[in-house]
């Protein structure tokens, strides 16, 4: 290393220890002398400064404060702080030529705040301690507010009935008091900032005054308002012009109507507010909303509103029913969920047709069946048992009573199965035809049996009673027997008869027998009455010989030819007898 390099590195170090010397401060008992060596300096360090205040709490507007920044120091220079912020200077603000006095000439509540001065010397600086300057004010002026009221004039008004509560907000420090006075009352009713009444009534109504008071000011503020209470205004109702509106058809008015005299109505659609267009018309005085071209959507629901002087009250919702449809008809068979157009079904399976179409009120389906008469209502057809008289296009139609609107959809049903010789209506018509022949044999004995029975019970023979016979033996009758009750024969010793006139019973008209000659055993019964006894038998009749009349005997009349037995006076079953050779 050559000398000029040593020379260099020597005033390197010369410079560094300077640089030292100017950045590191001694210790205030140190003290350095200069003397011809420049490398010694003597320094003294600075004290830490104080403030003094004039007086720490004041009042607003009223009062001044003076802060003096106390320093042994000389050569410095003093700076302010408040809120650990450098002091912004205005003119309500003086500072003395040192910088050490501070005077706020008055005093404001934004000069609250802590404050601190700081002496600043030659490379150094000392900070005092914080001094809190205390300045009360208030209270404000201030108003009363009601929270659910509404202001009118200078006057609150307020709904009967409703919850209301009065507030005061107002500025002052410390917080003030409160104090509430109703209707002129005297004595305080609540201490409170806010004053809450439950359910008002009539009686609440009057003048209300809340009294705000500073202990530290010394200062009173005073706050009236007048309540009015309203009474509770009914709910409206809306009236709608058509009872069955038709989609398409019509225009329907919605009126909102209300026994109170109101100052506002407004219309609510869905729970929103109602906005006016060209479908939806309101009156000037919005007690009317017109609905233009109605849509099946239209339904609702629609509230009406009314006010009257900070009074409300809202209408139950309306909604209206609106007809419409039929719309398309649609024709489904058992599970399937689409419509169908033809349907092949195996012969005796069951089928179920199913009719759809949306309509408001709903639709009533009427089924035809093609060739066929008959008329089937229901939503569903369903047949049990298929046949071939069942296959063919069936038509189903759809009507509205309200909107007088039809529509009708058809499908056709095939089935499938092997097809009998004889059809269905051919054995019908063939047991039809059985039935009736059974029917016409029945009848027709019936009445070939009734009119026997009548023939026997019109024939009035005119024979007496007993028929007066001489008998040429003095033997006379043996016996007379009854064999059954009701029914009696007769068993005699029967002579060749003698004909004779009979005399004329009491009350009874007498009639002449004839008996033919011949054998008793020739004689036989006539037909009986149409109740038979027992032991009587419907066998034909054997027929009776022919037979000479003698002339001078007289004949009968031709209506009692067929009888051989006397006419009997009281015509009961158990005076017949049997004639027995």
């Amino acid at each position: 290393m050559g000398l000029a390099d040593l020379w260099g590195h020597h005033w390197v170090g010369i410079l560094l220890a300077a640089s030292l010397l100017t950045m590191w401060s001694p210790p205030a008992a140190a003290q350095f002398t200069t003397d011809a060596n420049p490398l010694t300096i003597t320094q003294e360090l600075l004290s830490r400064p104080t403030i003094l205040i004039s007086q720490a709490v004041v009042i607003e507007q009223r009062e001044q404060v003076t802060l003096y920044c106390d320093t042994k120091d000389t050569n410095v220079t003093i700076h302010w702080f408040s809120n650990d912020l450098p002091v912004v200077f205005h003119e309500r603000m003086l500072l003395s030529t040192d910088g050490k006095t501070l005077t706020i000439l008055p005093v404001r509540r934004e000069d609250s705040a802590p404050y601190r001065c700081q002496a600043q010397g030659f490379h150094q600086a000392q900070s005092s301690d914080s001094v809190f300057l205390t300045v009360n004010y208030g209270p404000d002026p201030f108003e009363i507010k009601v929270d659910s009221g509404v202001s009118s004039g200078g006057v609150v008004e307020v709904t009967e009935g409703s919850t209301v509560t009065f507030s005061v907000e107002t500025q002052s420090h410390p917080p003030p008091d409160y104090s509430w006075f109703f209707h002129n009352n005297s004595t305080p009713s609540s201490t409170k900032r806010t004053v809450t009444i439950q359910a008002v009534s009539m009686e609440h109504e009057g003048m209300y005054r809340c009294l705000v008071s500073n202990s530290a000011t010394h200062l009173l503020r005073l706050g009236a308002l007048q309540v009015r209470v309203l009474e509770m205004l009914p709910k409206p109702h809306i009236v709608s012009s058509s009872l069955t509106p038709v989609e398409n058809a019509s225009s329907v008015t919605l009126t909102c109507q209300t026994s109170r005299k109101v100052t506002a109505v407004l219309w609510f659609l869905r729970g929103q507010a109602l906005l006016p267009s060209e479908h939806l018309v309101l009156s000037a005085d919005n007690r009317s909303l017109v609905i233009h071209g109605l849509q099946r959507d239209d339904t609702g629901p629609y509230e009406c509103e009314v006010w009257s002087r900070g009074s409300q009250a809202r209408s139950k919702p309306l909604m209206l029913t609106i007809s419409y449809g039929p719309d398309r008809v649609d024709i489904t068979s058992g599970a399937a969920s689409g419509a169908v157009g033809t349907i092949q079904a195996e012969l005796n399976s069951s089928l179920t047709l199913q009719c759809q179409a949306e309509s408001q009120p709903g639709a009533k389906f009427y089924w035809t069946l093609e060739h066929s008469s008959a008329v089937y209502v229901g939503e569903q057809l369903i047949i049990e048992a298929l046949t071939w008289e069942y296959e063919g296009i069936y038509n189903c139609t759809a009507s509205n009573p309200v909107t007088h609107l039809a529509r009708s959809a058809s499908v056709l049903v095939r089935v499938a199965g092997p097809r009998s010789s004889l059809s269905a209506r051919v054995i019908a018509g063939i047991a039809l035809g059985i039935l009736t022949l059974v029917t016409l044999s029945t009848g027709l004995g019936y009445f070939l049996c009734n009119r026997n029975a009548r023939r026997f019970s019109s024939k009035k023979v005119e024979d007496p009673i007993q028929e007066g016979a001489t008998p040429t033996s003095a033997e006379g009758p043996r016996a007379v027997s009854c064999s059954t009750p009701g029914w009696h024969s007769l068993s005699l010793d029967w002579p060749r008869p003698m004909y004779a006139n009979l005399p004329e019973p009491e009350g009874q008209v007498g009639v002449k027998k004839v008996l033919p000659p011949g054998p008793p055993e020739q004689f036989y019964e006539k037909d009986l009455p149409s109740a038979p006894p027992r032991n009587y038998s419907h066998s034909p009749r054997k027929p009776l010989p022919k037979v000479a009349v003698d002339p001078s005997v007289p004949t009968l009349p031709k209506g009692n030819m067929e009888s051989n037995y006397e006419v009997l006076v009281s015509p009961e079953y158990s005076i017949y007898c049997q004639i027995i050779p």
